[in-house]
């Protein structure tokens, strides 16, 4: 039987609340990082600017939402639930941040979510018009259309976001950076707002979507092609270069320690982080001041020592940059 278009609305409903479901997980989906900054009372080396980004995010979505002339309830929705959750991540974070952390998210929300959004309404509320041209405060038209596009480009710039994360994997064979569940329901989230748009014609929700869903399925195939290498292969064998190129792509509070051979283990103080090697060296019998004993002798006249070599230390600078000396 050929849909309807009240099998269309029916589908739309469905879709838009397994949207708000899916993406309400994902909204909870730092409280484990919140809970540990709550028993550390210490921000250590997380940074605030995912959670100002994720709060803009939503604000612009839900300005969008109250433009549209229809279907506008479950954008609604989850986007004011969205603004809550990320505005009480980011006084948690406030409230225990160190000074320089604090004053630097407070610069973000007030030149971003504050100046930037209160341009971005006062701008099309003033020169971009709504269906009734003589009301301030008219929805749909060409208001709804801008709107729609500025929130379409900044989805899209937000899904581009993993694309360093990606290059990490690619580079480091690692998928230590890329928590499986999260890609998995980042993209499960992209397909069901993907729907929702497209069901309810509204484009500026279901074209970033599609990106949404793309660059969450390469994520997906980069794990699956690195989580069976061999543990060996995967957890040590780097070399200067290779661990070089991984402190190049180290950002304050992604990784915060790498181990003796290279592994990468979250959690750990960033200020100091080594890296250290043991190296077998071998050491002529002559160059040792005391005589050996026979004892000490291998076969070749060579008397083997396992030394410590420290060959590498990357320190986490305040502002998240990377040294290497």
């Amino acid at each position: 039987m050929a849909l309807t278009s009240i099998n269309f609305h029916e589908l739309a409903f469905v879709f838009g609340i397994l949207g708000n479901i899916v993406s309400f997980g994902v909204y909870l989906a730092p409280v484990p990082t919140f809970w540990r900054i709550f028993k550390k009372k210490s921000t250590e080396g997380f940074q605030s600017i995912p959670y100002a980004v994720a709060l803009f995010s939503a604000m612009l979505l839900l300005y969008y939402a109250f433009l549209k002339e229809d279907n506008a309830t479950m954008i609604i929705t989850i986007n004011s639930i969205g603004c809550a959750i990320e505005g009480f991540y980011l006084i948690m974070y406030l409230i225990y941040a160190r000074t320089n952390a604090r004053v630097y998210t407070f610069k973000l929300l007030g030149l971003f979510n504050v100046a930037f959004y209160c341009l971005i309404v006062l701008v099309t509320m003033g020169f971009v018009h709504g269906c009734d041209h003589h009301n301030f405060f008219s929805k749909g038209g060409n208001r709804e259309k801008v709107v729609g596009w500025i929130c379409a480009v900044f989805s899209v710039s937000v899904f581009a976001a993993p694309l360093s994360v990606m290059r990490t994997v690619i580079r480091t064979k690692s998928v230590e950076f890329m928590p499986f569940w999260l890609s998995f329901f980042l993209t499960l989230c992209a397909v069901m707002w993907f729907f929702y748009g497209f069901l309810i014609h509204d484009f500026y929700i279901a074209l970033p979507n599609i990106m949404g869903f793309a660059f969450g399925i390469a994520q997906m195939i980069l794990y699956i092609l690195y989580k069976d290498l061999p543990k060996k292969q995967k957890q040590g064998g780097m070399d200067m270069k290779q661990l070089q190129e991984l402190a190049a792509d180290i950002k304050l509070g992604n990784i915060e320690r790498i181990g003796h051979n290279g592994a990468v283990f979250e959690h750990a103080r960033p200020e100091v982080v080594e890296v250290i090697v043991d190296t077998p060296q071998l050491l002529n019998n002559e160059d040792k001041n005391e005589n050996p004993t026979t004892a000490d002798k291998e076969p070749n006249g060579v008397k083997a020592e396992q030394k410590h070599e420290k060959i590498m230390v990357i320190a986490a600078l305040p502002r998240g940059e990377i040294s290497c000396v």
